[in-house]
């Protein structure tokens, strides 16, 4: 007896001889059922399958000698069984290199020869050595994960693998000659600098974003085309098929920036849109140095687009979702195994850079109006917690928990809505109600008869930096907060600028010379680098611009009017101005302005828990899981009602 099997498609597959032998043995139908998914027409078995023809192969094989039939392919499948032996050999040798190179065990011509291509063509930079050998594993590999914690110089290294593989002959089918960045917003100005810096030449870059009708982004791929495209995430649904087709006709380095943006394993259309990109692509990258802030799961999508259909992790989401709630489960060990000659990382502690001054919070006395609305606001605060069932994660606890930051802040944010300030609609929730005239009242006149005492503390601590020479951002967490913080330090002679959700990006094409580019985030960093820069201070919210920017060079001083309890954007933003590249004498200066007496101090706390374990967590982790540091949202709540209970004890 005989099977003969044919390629009708990709993946369809015709099978014809001893079907009807075939599909009577139990064993042999069985397994065709369990394992593939097929159906007859015309005494024909049709195969559809996605799995590779050698996986097809063996399966038919295996329910042949059930039957003991001889099993015969067409020219097309063996020549494809072939190509994919191959390619699994090419896969294994590159696994075997590429742990090598992590390993730093390189070929000394090879690792020289790419040295070599980066000095001749990467003429302003010279990248240090755990830089040079994670674009060289990079280069090697044209697809890979980077990890590394901000600061460490993400940006450089991809230019570095973009440099060697840009350079390589034209008959090389590594060789690349554009490269797109997908990415969040606020990574576009960094990027087209970093190149500045790298190459010494402003780039012919063109910036896909909301400035740009929809159907001129689609044909903007279709005609002549930039070296450096930088796209936003947002961006990618609409222009899916545009971008498609630039891939197939170009060889482009795609790389995605703040990656755990596509994380999303439940159909998410931007993930969806952006892993239907992969196999177009000449390179993959993905950048991230939170990998897996909320579980191993989050692995899935960064590796499916790095090496597409082949699941390198050995595991489904299922799986990987199941690990993240084991504690200590066993296979954690075997995935950091499939996963490791794929991906690099650069710890904190890799980057020898000298040590920040973490400064002594600093206690400010609240005014007399201010502590009257504080108080307040904290006993409703800490009396709808303990006199009803309300969840601790309801709507109704975080808008008076946001209520209750803004007043230790700046009473004025009262007046505004909460939708101001947060996702959730809080339309029907007010904190002050109407009969509570006296506190209304302290709300309403709140800065005709007393300015936040947070306020005139932060511009002492300014002058005094600026006295120094230095210079200085400011972070705050409420817009309100750092539209009236701007308006208070003018009014005493400090000028400023702020970035924040509602700063502009310059849009494609903007030049310095246009009437509005000295308003956007772009121009407004680029001065403050300036020596002679007119302002010394920057306002900024850690939600908009907490990655990407760099300020590092300039400024070394933050000071922190207001903070939340979220550890991960506080210590994204220490590292704007805390990354590598800084001498050995730098001093990096961190203020913190807690209002006494309240919900400031025990968010100072809180962060101060939450950062050690999560910088041990970093440090110590080839793969940081953040979940494991636990959802402290409960604690933090907890801490208030304690810090309150023991205020209260002392007082009677």
């Amino acid at each position: 007896m005989q099977l003969n099997i044919s390629i009708n498609n990709e993946s369809k597959y015709s099978v014809t001889g001893a079907i009807k032998e075939l599909l009577n043995n139990r064993r042999s139908k069985m397994l065709l059922r369990t394992k593939l998914s097929y159906e007859i027409e015309d005494k024909t078995l049709i195969i559809n399958s996605d799995d590779p023809i050698e996986r097809v192969a063996e399966l038919l094989s295996l329910a042949a000698k059930y039957i003991n039939a001889e099993v015969n392919y067409d020219t097309q499948i063996n020549s494809d069984i072939k190509l994919f032996r191959e390619k699994e050999l090419q896969f294994e040798e590159f696994t075997s290199k590429a742990k090598d190179i992590k390993a730093n065990n390189c070929i000394t011509e090879d690792f020289d020869n790419f040295t070599n291509v980066l000095i001749q063509n990467m003429t302003e930079r010279r990248l240090y050595p755990l830089q040079l050998l994670s674009a060289y594993h990079l280069a090697f590999s044209q697809s890979g994960c980077n990890f590394s914690v901000p600061g460490a110089g993400k940006t450089s290294i991809v230019y570095g693998a973009y440099t060697y593989l840009k350079n390589l002959p034209t008959d090389n089918p590594k060789k690349i000659d554009k490269i797109i960045i997908i990415g969040p917003l606020s990574s576009f100005g960094p990027w087209e600098l970093e190149f500045e810096e790298c190459f010494g030449r402003k780039v012919n870059c063109k910036r896909i974003n909301g400035s740009i009708s929809a159907e001129n982004k689609k044909q903007y791929f279709y005609g002549q085309t930039a070296e450096l495209i930088l796209i936003s995430y947002a961006s990618v649904v609409s222009i899916k098929e545009s971008i498609q087709y630039f891939l197939s006709n170009h060889k482009v380095m795609v790389v995605l920036d703040e990656a755990h943006k596509i994380k999303n394993t439940s159909g998410g259309i931007i993930s969806s849109s952006i892993l239907e990109l992969a196999n177009l692509c000449t390179s993959r990258v993905v950048l991230t140095g939170t990998p897996v802030p909320n579980g191993y799961e989050d692995l899935y999508n960064l590796f499916n687009f790095i090496w597409p259909k082949r699941n390198v992790t050995e595991y489904n989401v299922g799986q990987l979702r199941d690990m993240s709630t084991s504690i200590n489960d066993d296979r954690v060990n075997p995935l950091m195994s499939n996963i490791d000659p794929y991906y690099i990382r650069i710890k904190k502690g890799d980057l020898n850079i000298p040590k920040p001054v973490e400064n002594a919070p600093i206690l400010v006395q609240m005014g007399e109006s201010q502590q009257r609305v504080y108080d307040f606001i904290e006993k409703r605060f800490v009396d709808e917690i303990n006199n009803s069932n309300t969840s601790l994660h309801s709507s109704l606890v975080k808008a008076k928990l946001i209520r209750l930051q803004q007043v230790a802040s700046n009473p004025a944010l009262l007046k505004e809505s909460l939708n101001r300030f947060a996702e959730e609609n809080y339309d029907n929730f007010n904190t002050i109600e109407k009969e509570d005239s006296l506190i209304m009242q302290d709300v309403m006149r709140y800065y005709s008869d007393e300015i936040p005492a947070k306020f005139i503390k932060c511009a002492e601590l300014v002058n005094q930096i600026i006295e120094e020479n230095g210079k200085v951002v400011i972070w705050a967490i409420f817009i309100k907060t750092i539209e009236s913080l701007q308006n208070y330090l003018s009014s005493v002679g400090v000028e400023s600028r702020t970035l924040y959700g509602a700063t502009p990006v310059a849009t494609d094409g903007m030049t310095p010379e246009d009437i509005n580019y000295e308003l956007t985030r772009e121009a407004i960093i680029s001065e403050f680098h300036n020596a002679d820069c007119s302002y010394n201070v920057i306002i900024a919210n850690p939600f908009a611009v907490a990655e990407s920017i760099s300020l590092h060079k300039v400024c070394h001083n933050a000071i922190y009017i207001e903070r939340s309890f979220n550890c991960a954007h506080f210590i994204q933003s220490k590292d704007r101005i805390h990354r590598y590249g800084l001498p050995e004498d730098t001093i990096t200066n961190y203020y913190y302005l807690l209002s006494r007496n309240t919900v400031d101090e025990v968010i100072d706390n809180r962060l101060k828990i939450k950062e050690e374990r999560m910088l041990a967590l970093i440090e110590s982790s080839p793969i940081p899981l953040f979940d494991n540091i636990g959802d402290e949202g409960n604690e933090d709540i907890k801490a208030i009602i304690l810090d309150y209970v023991k205020r209260k004890n002392r007082i009677l």
